[in-house]
């Protein structure tokens, strides 16, 4: 054992700042390993994002009517935990409503062809609307059974709109790093928001956690919410992942 710790010693091939160490030459060390720092920070490198999650926002206004708008807020509301949300859990099969979920399905199969990538078809389940009065906004949540969710703001927002805010995870976070001030980027945000104008549609996945910020405006915030899941073949037959939904 001993043999073997001196020869390790006194290897020629030992970096210089270990050999520099052992002579007791400190300073010489010390320049070796500040060399090696400043070769480390001037090293090229590269930074790519492996996966990435959509929020897609499109504008549908041109489908929306005032007459649409006037009936959508006469529709009978319900106490919802801190907001209000529509009695009707089906609003979109409503006739009055058709030309607004037409263009809700056109957004819906763009999402799917060219986001997702599929030629299943992306189709409403259940469609709410929700009315958040001033110094009220959302919890945090996530929707079930739904493939891809959306917002749509079919009425003017008040002044500020109250964002929407999507957070990074679900989870437990055992370690809360924090990031600096003015150093975040796309790989260590922990939330990112999207403000809604009048007539915006917002499409995500169902599985990401998100909340509205309080109202602060003296105006009522209104928006329709929806659920979404794919219809058709998916998977594949030979695979032996094939559903025929």
């Amino acid at each position: 054992m001993r043999e073997r710790q001196s020869h390790a010693l006194h290897n020629p091939a030992a970096p210089d700042s270990y050999r520099a160490i052992r002579n007791g030459n400190w300073g010489i060390a010390t320049m070796a390993t500040a060399s090696a720092r400043k070769a480390a920070a001037n090293a090229e490198y590269s930074v790519k994002p492996l996966f990435a999650e959509p929020v897609f926002v499109t504008n549908i206004g041109h489908a929306i009517s005032p007459e649409q708008v006037e009936f959508i807020q006469s529709v009978t509301m319900l106490e919802n935990q801190i907001n209000r949300i529509s009695e009707d859990l089906y609003l979109f099969d409503r006739r009055e409503l058709k030309s607004i979920e037409q263009a809700v399905h056109a957004a819906l199969e763009t999402y799917a062809n060219d986001v997702m990538g599929v030629s299943s078809r992306l189709e409403v389940t259940q469609s709410w609307a929700l009315m958040n009065p001033p110094g009220v906004g959302m919890h945090a949540h996530t929707h079930s059974n739904s493939l891809v969710s959306g917002s749509l703001y079919y009425a003017p927002m008040p002044d500020p709109p109250g964002n929407m805010i999507f957070e990074r995870t679900t989870g437990y976070r055992q370690i809360e790093l924090g990031v600096e001030s003015g150093r975040t980027n796309i790989y260590n945000a922990p939330r990112n928001a999207v403000v809604p104008k009048q007539g915006d549609l917002v499409l995500f996945s169902s599985s990401i956690l998100h909340f509205v910020e309080e109202n602060r405006s003296n105006q009522n915030r209104y928006s329709i919410a929806f659920n979404t899941f794919p219809r058709g073949t998916i998977g594949a037959f030979r695979d032996v992942s094939e559903l025929k939904l």
